[in-house]
């Protein structure tokens, strides 16, 4: 660690600090961090555009793995990236596709949660519940097709309030894309496979993996188009700084 650049190891400082403050600050003083600083869809009454950055320091304070892999993974390949551009451009491209990932999350859940929300506007607007009827499991405590206007106006915020993202994956994965462009022969190996992989095919596996399973929409709770996101701006700066010649 003590030969770890700058802007890497203060990205691993302040998420961990930020991960035990996530613990640590809604049990003792009952201030949620996530609600604050995680990213939420952009028609929620919670949504901060600040959130597209403090989303990336955030992560999952249920588990370990989710900071520890993420940050892993930073310290592993983000080193190496700084020690090539230095710290100020290693950190643009860090958040630069790690907001890229959130604009892709974004989007993602627009195309899922608009016509929803589409329902329950027309519905609120003609005061009645009736054409909801599709969404009965929705309403738990009673019939949605009586609910009042008011009680539309709650689901429906709940409804929006439901979707926040945390976590430096989609960053991440723009850093993974960036070493796999740079480095594409470098040998990595995947846990508990004792064969080395060149990094672009790595890179290129690890693309696919995440584009079937957001498209097959497994309900594991990961944003994987988010992760795609992180991969698309990531490579759009690259694209840009090759033509500049700014690449190395």
């Amino acid at each position: 660690m003590r030969r770890t650049p700058p802007a890497t190891l203060n990205l691993l400082i302040i998420t961990v600090l930020v991960w035990l403050a996530s613990i640590a600050l809604p049990a003792r003083f009952g201030i949620d961090v996530t609600h604050y600083l995680g990213l939420h869809y952009w028609k929620s009454d919670a949504f901060n555009p600040l959130q597209l950055v403090t989303y990336i320091f955030m992560h999952d304070t249920s588990s370990l793995w989710h900071i520890f892999f993420n940050m892993f993974g930073v310290w592993m390949f983000g080193r190496t990236l700084e020690g090539i551009w230095g710290a100020k451009k290693f950190l643009f491209f860090y958040f630069f596709a790690g907001i890229g990932a959130g604009i892709v999350q974004e989007l993602t859940w627009m195309i899922d949660i608009e016509p929803i929300i589409s329902d329950f506007d027309a519905a609120i607007a003609e005061g009645s519940g009736v054409s909801l009827a599709k969404y009965q499991n929705i309403l738990f405590e009673g019939d949605i097709t009586q609910a009042a206007v008011t009680d539309l106006l709650r689901l429906r915020g709940q409804i929006l309030d439901h979707l926040v993202t945390v976590g430096a994956s989609g960053a991440l994965f723009g850093v993974l894309l960036a070493f796999g462009w740079l480095f594409p022969q470098a040998s990595l190996f995947l846990f508990l496979i004792p064969i080395p992989i060149p990094a672009r095919v790595f890179v290129t596996i690890y693309a696919i993996i995440e584009l079937v399973s957001g498209v097959s929409g497994v309900g594991d709770g990961i944003a994987h188009f988010a992760h795609l996101g992180g991969m698309l701006f990531g490579a759009i700066l690259l694209i840009i700084w090759k033509k500049q010649g700014k690449l190395y």
